[in-house]
């Protein structure tokens, strides 16, 4: 082993063992530190929410302005772009296996061996400082994906399900469907207009986009406030759902599967997980984030096997569940909130789950190594469709089928996400039922799903450090003193959003990832003419190579 390596696990295990010791041994107070941090939270979670999920009366349903907004961009793209999600979905697996490469022949190849280690890249991604980009097609995507797949999937999922009943699933794939004109149209914009400094170094996302396109559009005033706007909701989005919501289902799971009984608990754990953190983003401990992002694959992998083994294990069933998932889309069961409701759950859920519409992903996606903006944006389009229509269905039908017939827990629980357990009154939610869904038949894969859910954690909570490192630097300037100040705040998040309640942590990080829609969405619906132009200029170059062949 490395001996860097050796150095950094050592560092770890000296603060991680004192650290639960003292999490079992402390005298109990009044409160815990959990309950304190929660009720000082709790206050600023309602506040934030009630702004962005503020809502609107429509034919007598109270629908919030932000799922408006999301839902009709999406629909918009989708059409105008004549279901690009469907029919450029060939052309995206074409772009991502490099079958097009030969139209890039010009622009200077990626060399694996110069890895730029500069403070703030994402790891592995940045190789060739070329004036084209840092990452090739599959790199950029895994980069993205790696911020989307995660607790999202696993909890995020739990909740709409235990909220909205199966319905809320088919509100989710729908969502995920359209999410992929919107990450499109994003990440297309995000290639187009990115910043590239002497030195090779990509920095772009709506912020970059929204002041360059919108001047392009002599609206150069409307284009720096929306961009100001939107990189404070980002880095308020990589706080909340990049973050707080990550190391709350993590310090959830390890908790419950070590079996701690303290009312401090969370906070501990909370403050492990932002050490391990803090040496990656902060140390730069390189090689640990090398094993991570060969694991977190690994763990992807072995999460989806599971879940297949458990749906087919049921399959006299699957025909039932999706029966289920289609009826109570329509016709929800009584107290769910009615269509709405859980139209309004499925979609929130996977909003946050793949961030389609958010804006997030163009940031990552923006480092393409490529000379055709289009291409990234028909890469980008796979991402929805990986980590909703895929992942999140998958966990979706090993909660239904584990819940057959309503039998184990009643659909709608206490609003939040939680529910009741048949008869024993014991109340669980979001990765708790998850987890108690898997083991029911595959006895203690809760082991290993702890071990997956704390890697899914660290790998989203690493991309979106970066994310809210770079609307931070758009703010603040590049400087040594915006990185760390930046990078020590989300430390600060990381054990908040381990100590707070789930409800607290899942209404904040709802709210700051879907405020970014705004910005981001109305920036979108003035540049997309600029997307159907590179998307011409990207087929036209395909079309003459495929000539000359």
């Amino acid at each position: 082993m490395n001996k860097t390596l050796r150095k950094a696990l050592a560092l770890i295990g000296l603060f991680a063992f004192p650290l639960i010791s003292i999490a079992q041994d402390i005298p109990e107070k009044t409160k815990g530190l959990d309950q304190r941090i929660n009720e000082s939270f709790q206050p600023i979670t309602d506040a934030w929410s009630g702004i962005v999920f503020y809502t609107v009366n429509l034919a007598g349903i109270q629908v919030p302005i932000v799922l408006i907004l999301l839902v009709c961009g999406a629909l918009f793209f989708t059409i105008y772009f004549g279901f690009v999600n469907i029919r450029r979905f060939g052309l995206a697996i074409e772009v991502v296996r490099g079958k097009h490469d030969d139209i890039e022949k010009d622009v200077p190849p990626v060399d694996d061996t110069n890895v730029n280690v500069v403070d703030g890249d994402i790891v592995d991604t940045i190789k060739d400082e070329s004036k084209h980009g840092e990452v090739n097609h599959f790199q950029a995507l895994a980069t993205a994906v790696s911020g989307t797949v995660g607790l999202g999937n696993i909890a995020g999922v739990a909740i709409a399900i235990a909220i909205g009943g199966p319905g809320a699933t088919f509100w989710m794939i729908v969502c995920g469907l359209l999410g992929m004109s919107s990450k499109f149209v994003e990440c297309t914009l995000g290639v187009k207009y990115r910043d590239i400094d002497k030195n090779g170094v990509v920095y772009g996302g709506p912020m970059y986009y929204l002041t360059k396109g919108f001047k392009e559009l002599k609206l150069a005033g409307l284009g720096k406030f929306l961009a100001i706007l939107f990189a404070i909701l980002c880095v308020g989005g990589s706080l909340g759902g990049g973050n707080a919501f990550q190391s709350n289902q993590a310090a959830q799971q390890i908790v419950g599967i070590t079996g701690i009984q303290h009312a401090s608990a969370g906070f501990f754990v909370g403050v492990i997980l932002a050490i391990i953190t803090g040496i990656v983003i902060i140390g730069g401990i390189k090689k640990i984030a090398k094993v991570t992002e060969k694991i977190v694959p690994f763990m992807a992998i072995i999460y989806i096997i599971a879940s297949l083994i458990i749906i087919f294990a049921h399959f006299s069933f699957i025909g039932e569940a999706f029966s289920l998932i289609f009826n109570q889309a329509f016709s929800p069961r009584a107290g769910l909130g009615g269509l709405m409701g859980v139209l309004i759950v499925g979609f929130k859920r996977a909003a946050f789950s793949n961030e389609a519409g958010a804006g997030s992903a163009s940031i990552a996606h923006s480092a393409v190594n490529t000379k055709y903006p289009a291409s990234e944006g028909v890469v980008a389009l796979l991402e929805p469709f990986i980590d909703t229509v895929v992942i999140c269905t998958m966990t979706a039908l090993v909660i239904i089928i584990f819940n057959r017939e309503g039998v184990m827990f009643p659909y709608g629980g206490d609003g939040h996400g939680g529910v009741v357990l048949g008869d024993s009154g014991t109340t669980i939610s979001g990765v708790d039922l998850t987890t108690l869904a898997y083991n029911d038949v595959i006895p203690h894969f809760s082991y290993v799903l702890t071990v997956a859910i704390v890697l899914f954690a660290f790998s989203t909570m690493i991309s979106w450090s970066y994310y809210g490192l770079q609307a931070w630097k758009f703010l603040f300037g590049r400087s040594k003193a915006a990185d760390l100040s930046y990078k020590l705040l989300f430390l600060v998040f990381v054990v908040i959003g381990a100590s707070i309640s789930l409800s607290a942590v899942t209404d904040f990080s709802d709210a700051m990832i879907l405020a970014m829609v705004f910005p981001n969405m109305i920036g979108l619906l003035f540049l997309f003419p600029k997307v159907r132009q590179e998307m011409k200029r990207y087929l036209k170059a395909i079309r003459e190579s495929r000539k000359k062949i």
